[in-house]
């Protein structure tokens, strides 16, 4: 007997299908509701999955390296030295990297050595030498303490490279206001591992007759690698008088976004400038440290005694960022992208089943026609009677037709009957 079930429940597992029973509702409402569900489905799957979101494509990032030149020479004359600045004056750090600055602005203080000196007046002020802890270091001052006050300054004498710097008068207008017409050369390459491709800003139709003429213009020029800094400033929305007086940031965004389904060479750099800070007119947080500035000093031997020039620079630090995201058909996405679309096209059922069963007149008859319900009760008397299932809903058929029952209102009737001719074959 359990071998005979076993066999019968495998027999029925390999060689039987289910499928669900569907009810056509014939309801202008629920149809018109459906198809417009369905619809919008439609429209989002091809809308928005495949042609906004590129849903039909894998997707790669790049690996990038960015090599920078600056060009251009300044000029200055202060106390009546004149003085040319070059690149290797003007350029920090010098290697070419994607982050430097360029110096706009600057502070000079000449002939340092070291030696003790007052601090600045008006900085640490004394009245004797019992308001100067000696030994002592203040984080903002310049120094260590030596215990003694200077009658003649009022402050505290220190042990630092004297003269002290005074930074309490910024040049203005600027020193190296020149530095508006430096031009500055970006050389990017960029590799998207995952396609195989290899780009570099210097696309087809760049050659070196074209870089010797060619200066940046988002309209005229977008693909020219040469940028004049007074341009840089510009599209990022700065002045350039001011962000050169106390300095300031600005992002140079390098995007490769490139359709690879297309010919690599339409794979091509678009160039957006970004203020990051430095605007005189900030309000927020930032506005209590406006600008960007850092000290360097030359060293020089005089005689046997070591001496520095120390600068404390005012400058524009620039930040050459490369996005890129790279696209190229994939049967992959492409048929998953179809099947969550499929599977949302059942959000059109379950709307239209909440109508009919819940929400619709006819509610009960509805549920009637979907669902097939028996009572517990006889499925009990026909196994104590021994009547196998088939036999059971041949009975139940064989009863209503005695009956005269409805089939319009029973949608059992039909399957009832086809059950009852089968049994008699």
């Amino acid at each position: 007997m359990m071998k005979s079930q076993i066999t019968n429940a495998i027999s029925d597992f390999f060689f039987e299908y289910e499928t669900p029973r569907q009810v056509l509702v014939r309801d202008r409402r629920v149809g018109v509701a459906c198809r417009l569900i369905q619809l919008g489905v439609l429209g989002y799957i091809i809308g928005w999955v495949f042609i906004y979101e590129n849903g039909y494509q894998s997707t790669d990032t790049a690996i990038s390296s960015v090599y920078t030149k600056m060009k251009g020479v300044g000029y200055t004359k202060i106390n009546g030295t004149e003085s040319v600045w070059d690149v290797s004056d003007y350029v920090f750090p010098p290697q070419g990297d994607s982050s430097f600055v360029v110096m706009t602005n600057f502070i000079m203080t000449e002939g340092q050595q070291m030696g003790k000196c007052p601090e600045l007046g008006g900085k640490y002020s004394c009245r004797s030498d019992s308001d100067c802890e000696g030994g002592s270091i203040k984080r903002t001052g310049h120094g260590q303490m030596t215990g003694v006050c200077v009658n003649k300054t009022k402050t505290c004498e220190v042990v630092t490279w004297c003269p002290v710097e005074d930074d309490s008068s910024i040049p203005y207008p600027p020193l190296l206001m020149s530095a508006e017409n430096y031009t500055l050369f970006i050389k990017n390459s960029v590799t998207f591992p995952l396609f195989g491709v290899k780009r570099s800003n210097l696309v087809e139709g760049i050659d070196t007759g074209y870089i010797s003429k060619c200066i940046y213009h988002p309209e005229n020029d977008p693909l020219c690698p040469i940028f004049k800094l007074g341009d840089i400033v510009k599209f990022s929305g700065f002045n350039f008088e001011t962000i050169a007086k106390l300095g300031g940031a600005i992002g140079i965004v390098v995007d490769w976004t490139c359709n690879l389904d297309l010919d690599k060479k339409y794979c091509k750099p678009e160039y957006t400038f970004h203020g990051l800070y430095g605007n005189a007119d900030e309000t927020d947080v930032t506005r209590t440290s406006v600008g960007y500035n850092f000290r360097y000093a030359k060293y020089y031997m005089e005689g046997k005694v070591q001496k520095r020039t120390l600068f404390k620079v005012f400058g524009i630090r620039i930040d050459i960022i490369v996005q890129s995201l790279a696209r190229k058909f994939d049967i992959i996405p492409t048929l998953t992208a179809i099947g969550s679309g499929v599977g949302i096209f059942g959000v059109a059922t379950v709307v239209c089943d909440l109508v009919l069963l819940h929400l619709l007149p006819k509610k009960e008859f509805y549920k009637n026609m979907k669902f097939k319900c028996t009572d517990s009760h006889i499925q009990h008397d026909s196994v104590s009677l021994g009547l196998e299932t088939g036999a059971y809903y041949t009975f139940e058929a064989n009863a209503r037709q005695v009956q005269g029952t409805d089939k319009s209102n029973d949608p059992d009737s039909e399957a009832g009957s086809i059950e009852t001719e089968l049994s008699k074959k």
